[in-house]
């Protein structure tokens, strides 16, 4: 009897480390498998999130092992590669093996397209598509995740502008644009109080929102029931290439407009591209003179470009009234010719705004040119009455830091 157990021991043992040996040997083989890993981002269901490693085997067929996590138990879900970006949508290019949601997998291996196309892996982390995961195969299709894969495939290198409020104050936002491997970009617009059921068509426009310009750039409309819109960018309406770095060194802005039938309601607006804000800015108090209680400040922002924002706020201003502001050479105790020109404070919001590129001469001046400027400003009380000045400050070298 002991010499029976003993063998039983010696069997076990055997087989115990067998199967340890097997393991071993697996976790050896995957880890010299040469793969890929795309993301898989959330779109309908935030909870379900995950990846797609591309796998080259040994006989040059490829396999795509899907994982999810959120998917239910007992579901199935219609899983594909398609061609083009996400943003864009396309055909299946192949059908994979449906995702099983008690374990969030599924696993296809291949070597052509549904088409009979031949594909090798090299060739997979070039190609043009990307892969989804669906609630099922009605119409229209409910995304449970998606991910762009080869050349779509995000760098990591993106560039965000802020979409600030218009014409609907609540609504705002900002216009993120992220580098794609083959150089193009994808654009996401988010809006914050986006209305839902409808529609918010935007576009780039060509130079500063201040300056306004003809639409160069046609964006996927933003779904107001989410504030979300995903658009590929490669090329202009008119077909010019377009990718991200003429993106950021475009001399363009944004605009949000209400809905399809009404562009002319703009409800959130951003420059972009060389006309974007740096972050850096100057700000001068803007004191009282003839009028009481009428100051305010000058803030300049500087843009990418190396030009200017000005922004001038008057507070108790009166609505109707439209007053002329200036940046005059010399100080205020010295006083000076006027050397540019404002565009005019609005009485209704005691605001300005303008673009600062160079004086009313022509000579160059920008964000650096304003921060050694011998000048000051003034704020007047009207076209008619220039004498009477409402608000004062000096500028540049003229105040002490």
């Amino acid at each position: 009897m002991k010499n029976i157990l003993v063998a039983i021991i010696s069997i076990f043992s055997t087989l115990t480390f067998t199967n340890c040996a097997s393991d071993d040997n697996i976790t050896e083989l995957e880890s010299k498998l040469i793969s890929t890993t795309y993301t898989l981002n959330p779109v309908s269901d935030p909870a379900i999130i995950g990846d797609a490693r591309m796998i080259k085997n040994e006989d040059a067929s490829i396999t795509i092992e899907i994982k999810l996590s959120g998917t239910l138990p007992g579901e199935t879900y219609p899983t594909n590669l398609r061609f083009n970006t996400a943003a864009e949508g396309g055909a299946v290019a192949i059908s994979l093996q449906r995702l099983n949601g008690t374990t969030g997998r599924s696993t296809t291996t291949f070597s052509t397209l549904d088409d009979g196309t031949e594909i090798t892996y090299e060739d997979l982390l070039e190609f043009d598509g990307f892969i989804d995961v669906l609630l099922n195969n009605n119409s229209p299709a409910i995304v449970l995740a998606q991910g762009d894969i080869g050349q779509n495939e995000l760098t990591g290198v993106s560039k965000t502008y802020t979409l600030s409020a218009r014409d609907i104050p609540e609504i705002s936002g900002n216009a993120k644009f992220s580098e794609r491997k083959n150089g193009e970009a994808l654009a996401r617009i988010e809006l914050t109080n986006a209305i839902p059921g409808t529609e918010h068509p935007a576009h780039i426009h060509l130079n500063t929102a201040l300056e306004g310009g003809a639409i160069t750039f046609t964006f996927n409309n933003i779904n107001g029931d989410t504030g979300l819109s995903r658009t590929n960018v490669s090329a202009l309406d008119d077909g010019t290439a377009f990718g991200y770095t003429d993106l950021i060194a475009f001399d363009g802005y944004v605009n949000v407009h209400l809905n399809p039938t009404d562009l002319t309601t703009i409800i959130a607006q951003g420059d972009i591209g060389i006309n974007g804000l740096t972050g850096e800015s100057v700000v001068y108090v803007l004191n009282e003179v003839d009028i009481p209680d009428t100051q305010g400040t000058a803030t300049f922002f500087k843009r990418e470009s190396g030009e200017a924002l000005a922004v001038l706020e008057i507070e108790n201003t009166i609505a109707g009234d439209v007053h002329p502001a200036h940046i005059h050479a010399n100080d205020i105790n010295t006083t000076g010719a006027v050397v540019l020109t404002f565009n005019p404070v609005d009485g209704e919001t005691g605001r300005s705004e303008t673009n600062i590129i160079q004086l009313d001469d022509a000579t160059p001046f920008g964000y650096d040119d304003v921060l050694q400027i011998n000048g000051y400003i003034n704020v007047h009380e009207s076209a008619a009455n220039l004498g009477i000045i409402i608000a004062q400050g000096n500028i540049g070298v003229n105040v002490d830091n």
